[in-house]
């Protein structure tokens, strides 16, 4: 089965690639909201997701959280992956935001792959400079944006990642994504409710109006 799905997500590898992968790879499935990767382990296999979605975060001491990205099908965590390369902790953790599949590759084989397979290699430096780009657009988004801007951004990053309209989650989840208080998002929501941006229900909320471009 993972070589099936593997072929899927990635017909650009080569299929020595491919191959390799499926026979050392590790099929493992989150239910919502489960850890994958815990702040300041040791990660002994990073991975790359097959189906689903999952978000990528920092915390404070408090608990609060600060979303850095997400990462989709056929995406790999490259923070996960900088931290195998200097064998350190982790500096961030990782939560099924939906039912999700990976397939867990062991950390020692990071290095021999880069130099085995020129695609594994393109594959790794893109990831880097797609995540690098999202992180410098988190850090503008807290830099530069207010309140109301960044939860704008915050769904429509969402629908760009997911395709999905519809959050499943509280106002506490939204408030802890954009380390804010409950009472300012909360407000906010009730303002973009009152313009058609959103309708908001009992543990969703349904931003269909931003995902319209005209919008």
């Amino acid at each position: 089965m993972i070589e099936e799905l593997v072929r899927s997500q990635f017909p650009f590898f080569e299929s020595g690639l491919r191959s390799a992968i499926s026979e050392v790879g590790t099929f493992k499935e989150f239910e919502q909201d489960q850890e994958l990767i815990r702040e300041d382990q040791y990660i002994r296999a990073f991975p790359i997701v097959l189906s689903g979605l999952i978000k990528v975060c920092r915390t404070d001491e408090a608990g609060n959280e600060l979303l850095l990205y997400y990462m989709r099908p056929g995406e790999v965590c490259t923070v996960s992956l900088i931290c195998c390369m200097d064998r350190t902790r982790s500096r961030v953790k990782a939560i099924a935001e939906e039912p999700t599949t990976v397939v867990l590759i062991p950390v020692e084989l990071l290095d021999s792959w880069m130099t085995q397979f020129q695609t594994w290699k393109e594959y790794v430096m893109r990831s880097m400079q797609r995540r690098f780009d999202e992180l410098l657009n988190a850090l503008d988004s807290i830099a530069f944006l207010k309140m109301d801007e960044r939860l704008e951004r915050f769904f429509r990053d969402r629908y760009r990642s997911s395709g999905s309209k519809i959050y499943e989650g509280s106002h506490q989840d939204v408030a802890l994504a954009l380390n804010s208080s409950r009472e300012v998002i909360s407000r906010l929501l009730k303002q973009m409710e009152k313009k058609g941006m959103i309708s908001l229900y009992r543990g969703r909320i349904d931003y269909s109006p931003l995902c319209d471009k005209s919008y």
